[in-house]
């Protein structure tokens, strides 16, 4: 009984030290004069819906000097891939389009029906052909311009928040009736955007 009282004890302070390392590997943000929670998600390419419920904000007030959590943010590398991927089938389109194509990315790598990563959900193939035609024809590889990294910035920050768009397609090029079955949820520029 003894040994027993002394390995839960033992865990318990491993556990304890284990989970105190890991809070202090976040990242903490203090709160500036006029900061609120938007430009914060923003400047850290994190969700605000994210960002308040690690911080168990229920409203959105903040005071100078409060510290937040930062949540964890995508890599580099799964950024630039989304801004090549936005460049390569927005170009042309308005910002708010360019958000909406990034916005789609974001949300299939939340819902189960697709894969769970940036990378997978780009890459994910059915029936043979791509889900997104920059990638079947080549022009993921080409560089994004500062107006698609800026809207990977927005559509990260935006995350959650959105009508839950799963798909976009031109209407004056595309060819699935099944695509064009889905729901509505927004027209942007040449693109229509649905779930």
């Amino acid at each position: 009984m003894k040994k027993l009282k002394h390995f839960t004890l033992a865990a318990a302070c491993f556990s304890a030290l284990l989970f105190a390392k890991d809070a202090q590997a976040q990242t903490v943000y203090t709160v500036q004069t006029g900061d609120t929670l938007w430009k914060i998600s923003k400047q850290h390419s994190v969700s605000l819906v994210q960002l308040k419920n690690i911080n168990k904000k229920q409203n959105d007030w903040l005071f100078p000097g409060e510290r937040l959590l930062i949540p964890p943010t995508i890599s580099a590398s799964d950024k630039d891939l989304l801004a090549r991927l936005v460049h390569a089938e927005a170009k042309g389109e308005p910002f708010a389009g360019k958000v909406a194509v990034a916005t789609v990315v974001l949300n299939r790598v939340d819902h189960p029906d697709f894969p769970n990563t940036i990378k997978d959900v780009i890459y994910e193939r059915s029936g043979g052909y791509y889900a997104f035609t920059p990638v079947q024809n080549g022009t993921i590889r080409e560089p994004a311009d500062r107006e698609s990294y800026l809207a990977v910035e927005e559509a990260l920050a935006f995350r959650g928040l959105g009508s839950g768009s799963l798909f976009f397609y031109n209407p004056k090029t595309a060819k699935s009736n099944w695509l064009r079955s889905k729901q509505v949820t927004v027209v942007i520029g040449n693109h229509v955007f649905a779930k």
